[in-house]
């Protein structure tokens, strides 16, 4: 890598780590200024933030990949989640969850099920699904971020003793970056996060006008529609797809085959239908949830979040399609030859076109974008996991009349626990690919039967919440150590549907 590319990252790490730090000493006088700012945060900062958190390198790396693969058919998977979420969140549910004036999404709770015994037995288990959340979202992030830098930088820091390897320069790389996030971070709570998300989501936006900007300049549309077809192009579609690649690229259909998603509108029905579904059921416990507690009043609560739609997407898919029109011409013919040709190839797309296909200067600052990207979402995402710790379980029934400075030191302590137990999760992950379908589909299957039922049933009570929660977070866990170990499998795993199906008998019972 070029000097120059080398000093733009620097340059950012620093000015990121600097803000971070300079900040912090906001974040010192109790819980609330430590998790949630003091409420004090104007919303378009929140939004940016709120926006930048969603916005991370894991998650684009995969998009890439999908749209390189069934082209721009893949749009549709956006409303897996976030834009519903948004959609519903702007109109009413924001309003509700601000007005309640809480902490955390397991106080919130108790305003819908009291402090009874069902009660608290539903606001410990959404503090519990916080918290496993927070793992697996740092475990993904763990295992994106330490795929992508191994391509893009040249050094070598795999870690051996003896014969043995104790860490794999994936591993090495990420638990650099991991712990370079986790000290601004810890030390700064949510100003920390607010005030670093913003110069983050500064440089993504950069990067993706530069980026798109110079593949318009050096890709020609004959370039480009030498590879891609028609049917690539069009974005609509039946209920199977159609052949998207010419024999010459065959082997991209095989892989289309191979993937699972050749039953692409089952598959978009059931993503638009599971968006809807898991929006009604309201922001899962974490930094979504936590930026809207963090707003001054319901009326910015509902700004916030229509505002999170309106900047994630736009710069993010710039990116995406431009790194995507560099792949298809530079990296297809090198991709068709590969006779393992696999999805997690796919996975790669992006820092391979970072690496070779990239000018210099360019190539630093979209790195500093990417990295950006990651370092927002996980910095999120350790700010928001600790918070249920500390505040719903260490706080309520363990030390509820300590003072505020023992409180932001066991903050740090459950910061840092959080992290430790998401890398630890990580070393055993099988791919990006199996987290994120773990995550969106075992987690959050059966995290949204419960809180869709609360919305709507008057006669739902805690109990019943506490145990169709429970269930869904069993079978999740199940199904993640499972998935590690499929090959020894000849069926499948737990589907989404039935992880809703049994979390919603639970509910029932």
């Amino acid at each position: 890598m070029n000097t120059l590319d080398i000093t733009i990252i620097g340059i950012y790490i620093v000015l990121t780590i600097g803000l971070g730090i300079w900040v912090s000493k906001k974040a010192s006088k109790g819980l609330d200024s430590y998790f949630l700012g003091g409420k004090s945060i104007k919303w378009y900062y929140l939004g940016l933030s709120n926006g930048s958190g969603m916005f991370d390198v894991s998650g684009t790396a995969w998009m890439v990949g999908i749209l390189f693969l069934y082209g721009t058919k893949s749009f549709m998977f956006m409303w897996l989640w976030p834009v519903w979420n948004q959609i519903f969140m702007m109109m009413f549910l924001a309003i509700w969850i601000r007005r309640s004036n809480v902490m955390t999404g397991s106080e919130w709770i108790l305003t819908r099920f009291g402090d009874k015994k069902g009660g608290r037995a539903s606001h410990l288990i959404v503090a519990v699904f916080a918290t496993i959340a927070a793992i697996g979202f740092i475990a993904y992030f763990f295992e994106g971020v330490g795929k992508f830098l191994t391509i893009i930088l040249p050094w070598d820091l795999s870690l051996h003793i003896a014969e043995l390897v104790l860490f794999s320069s994936e591993q090495s790389y990420a638990l650099i970056i991991i712990f370079l996030t986790t000290i601004y971070t810890v030390k700064g709570g949510m100003f920390s996060v607010v005030a670093t998300e913003v110069l983050q989501y500064g440089v993504m936006v950069l990067a993706a006008v530069l980026i798109t900007t110079y593949t318009f300049a050096t890709v020609t549309d004959v370039e480009i529609n030498n590879v891609i077809t028609a049917e690539w192009k069009n974005i609509f579609f039946g209920w199977e797809l159609e052949t998207h690649w010419t024999e010459k690229y065959q082997a991209f259909n095989d892989l289309i085959d191979s993937e699972g998603f050749k039953m692409f509108g089952a598959l978009i029905g059931m993503t638009l239908f599971k968006g809807f579904f898991a929006s009604v059921a309201g922001p899962t416990p974490s930094f979504d949830m936590q930026r809207i507690l963090s707003t001054k009043n319901v009326k910015e609560a509902a700004y916030m979040s229509g505002f999170t739609n309106l900047i994630l997407f736009i710069p993010r898919y710039l990116l995406i399609g431009g790194i995507v029109v560099i792949a298809l011409v530079a990296l297809s013919p090198e991709m068709i030859s590969n006779t393992n040709l696999s999805g997690s190839d796919l996975e790669i797309l992006l820092p391979k076109v970072i690496n070779f296909h990239i000018p210099v200067g360019l190539k630093g600052l979209l790195l500093a974008g990417l990295l950006a990207a990651f370092m927002s979402t996980f910095s999120a995402f350790v700010n928001a996991g600790p918070a249920y710790l500390v505040n719903d379980i260490y706080k309520k029934y363990y030390k509820p009349n300590a003072t505020s400075k023992h409180y932001i030191k066991a903050s740090y302590i459950a910061s840092f626990l959080i992290v430790i137990l998401g890398v630890f999760m990580g070393f055993f992950a099988d791919s990006i690919n199996s987290l994120t379908l773990w995550i969106t589909s075992a987690l959050f299957g059966g995290y949204v039967a419960a809180n869709f039922l609360k919305w709507i049933w008057w006669r739902f009570n805690g109990w019943g919440y506490f145990w169709g929660m429970l269930t869904g977070l069993i079978i999740a866990s199940m199904q993640f150590i499972l998935y590690q170990f499929k090959d020894s499998f000849d069926s499948d795993t737990f589907t989404p549907c039935t992880l809703v199906f049994i979390s919603l008998h639970a509910c029932m019972e």
